[in-house]
């Protein structure tokens, strides 16, 4: 759920005439969600988005489950990874998936991107672990830059233009359910309230619609729909508009700016969510906060049985105080079924902390998730040992 937010030209009511200078029509299209029942967008196009000029091969994209791996504590030792492949979506890595999302890495190694991407199967959030850049759609330019989360709608058709000479690093969930603000932290209107972690102020929508009347030559597009890549081209550039307003658009929200809760004691997991995929998966920021001040608290989580949920940690900044052995751009998969907690010692020595540094992003599953063959070159198989 975001908030109601206008850029561009648009007529006054929907639905009716809007034409150019020249007394053409602009091209109306509706982008909404769950149906006609969920929020939505107008969007008003120079020409037809429907008028495709050639639409080419499809090419299979998809992934192959790593079979007989077993229920395991796992740690993917990918921090020492500069690049994963040349384009957005070649270096675009499955590493664990289910039912309801897909969890990558993607560290291209060309700054460009030629073509548009459109996912047609699943809203995307992508966190920006190094790297800045804009985000182009026919929803305008959308900044973003290191620690952002970029939340983008299904179906929406954008191209990363990287800024600056950092390759971009990005972790990537795809979902089957729309990604949203937490619903708990919203009254019965939709607005964030008072004690939320974040505000709307927070979010933030494109700044700015980019000017494609002088494009010439033909757009390439790829759709993602299914377990394949379509390819189809356009004779103008479908960003083409002059306007759009509604609820629907793809934003971003900086890890840096979610406010941390703390307590007396040792808070739980939940108070760190940052986004929800109802049915999904959860979605959480650990940041730098003080530690608990009740006289005998632990600072360090205690041990922990997730019965009905996967929990997957990337460690992006600082030293988590809980762990040994891992390093930023690594992951962890604790899974349903297994207890985890602490390392041994980590309780100890955090008792009397002040405060912790640490930045990770957690997502949190409520279907198991399965490790891909991706992941075979970065398994480190002492981890489920570790807490010996």
């Amino acid at each position: 759920m975001t908030y109601y937010y206008r850029l561009g030209k648009i007529p006054p009511k929907r639905h009716t005439q809007f034409r150019n200078d020249s007394g053409e029509l602009y091209h109306e299209e509706l982008v909404s969600s769950l149906g006609f029942s969920g929020v939505y967008s107008n969007i008003y196009h120079k020409n037809p988005p429907t008028n495709v000029k050639k639409v080419g091969p499809s090419t299979p994209y998809s992934y192959k489950i790593l079979k007989d791996y077993g229920l395991k504590m796992t740690h993917l030792k990918t921090s020492g990874i500069n690049y994963t492949g040349n384009d957005f979506l070649e270096s675009r890595v499955p590493l664990m998936v289910n039912s309801s999302c897909i969890i990558s890495i993607c560290y291209p190694d060309q700054l460009s991107m030629p073509y548009i991407f459109k996912n047609a199967d699943g809203d995307e959030m992508i966190y920006v672990y190094e790297g800045q850049g804009n985000l182009n759609s026919q929803f305008g330019k959308l900044p973003f830059k290191k620690g952002d989360y970029i939340v983008i709608p299904r179906t929406t058709m954008y191209q990363i233009e990287v800024e600056g000479e950092i390759k971009p690093k990005f972790l990537i969930v795809e979902s089957k359910a729309p990604i949203e603000t937490v619903g708990r932290y919203r009254n019965e209107l939709g607005q964030l309230l008072e004690h939320s972690p974040y505000c709307e102020r927070d979010l933030h929508p494109p700044i700015e619609i980019n000017d494609y009347s002088d494009h010439k030559g033909d757009v390439e597009m790829k759709i993602k729909k299914g377990d394949a890549l379509h390819q189809y081209f356009y004779g103008y550039h479908p960003f083409d508009i002059v306007g759009w307003d509604g609820f629907l658009y793809p934003y971003t929200f900086s890890i840096y700016d979610f406010e941390p809760i703390t307590g007396r004691i040792h808070q739980p997991p939940p108070v760190h969510q940052t986004f929800q995929a109802r049915g999904a998966f959860v979605v959480c920021s650990f940041v730098p906060r003080l530690f608990d001040y009740h006289p005998l608290s632990i600072p360090a989580p205690y041990n922990h049985s997730n019965i009905d949920s996967d929990e997957v940690l990337f460690y992006t900044e600082g030293e988590f105080m809980s762990r040994k052995g891992i390093d930023t751009g690594s992951f962890t998969l604790h899974p349903g079924g297994i207890p985890h907690g602490p390392h041994p010692g980590t309780m100890e020595k955090s008792i009397g902390k002040k405060e912790t540094k640490e930045y990770a992003v957690m997502v949190d599953t409520f279907a198991p998730l399965h490790l891909t063959e991706n992941c075979l070159p970065y398994l480190d198989e002492e981890y489920p040992y570790s807490w010996q």
